[in-house]
């Protein structure tokens, strides 16, 4: 099991397509507008690739906040985007990897062309017994466990998964894949939201 700190947040979709950045709710709205520091910081994502993530203010200890999301524009606070997962990276569908290779591909292919406000939220190493005790000495909200083999479809609360292609066949390497795997996407979420 891989542990995170549940973030308060919004959950969001970051995208880029055709060199457009696209960030999109759970319920499918447009997020790009109301969070345009966090979509330029997206700019150096890679073309054809879309992350799962989470839209979060920050109080003043930098700890998550969503009053502040909620007020967002008439209240203090930075707002940052944390990324946890990679659905499709450079036109491949990486659904069905393991978290953890899901992890890797973050860590090397996309995080490093990411700038602030853009964080990674990275799975914490611990017992659990420290995870909680340091959770609750922070005033943090709670973690989230994840299995480290799971798919990607199946990893996000709420969310069912939805049939990805064939990895084998050519269609999954076509310039129209990741446009699906979006619109999958898309329908994942509109089930959850």
């Amino acid at each position: 099991m891989a542990a995170q700190l549940k973030l308060n947040g919004y959950r969001a979709i970051a995208f880029k397509s055709g060199g457009k950045i696209h960030l999109r709710s759970r319920n499918n709205k447009d997020f790009a507008r109301r969070y345009p520091a966090v979509v330029k910081a997206l700019a150096r994502l890679p073309d054809e690739t879309v992350i799962d993530g989470e839209v979060v203010a920050l109080d003043e200890q930098g700890r998550p906040s969503f009053s502040r999301l909620q007020n967002y524009g008439s209240a203090a606070g930075p707002v940052v985007f944390f990324v946890f997962d990679v659905m499709v990276l450079a036109r491949r569908d990486v659904m069905a990897e393991p978290l953890s290779a899901g992890h890797a591909l973050l860590e090397k292919k996309i995080l490093p062309n990411l700038t602030e406000p853009v964080r990674y939220s990275a799975p914490l190493e611990a017992p659990l017994p420290d995870l909680i005790a340091a959770v609750k000495a922070h005033g943090l909200e709670d973690l989230v466990s994840k299995r480290c083999d799971s798919r990607a479809c199946a990893r996000a609360p709420g969310r069912k998964c939805a049939s990805t292609p064939d990895r084998s066949s050519s269609s999954a390497n076509t310039p129209s894949a990741p446009a699906a795997s979006m619109r999958s996407s898309s329908a994942i979420t509109r089930r959850a939201g």
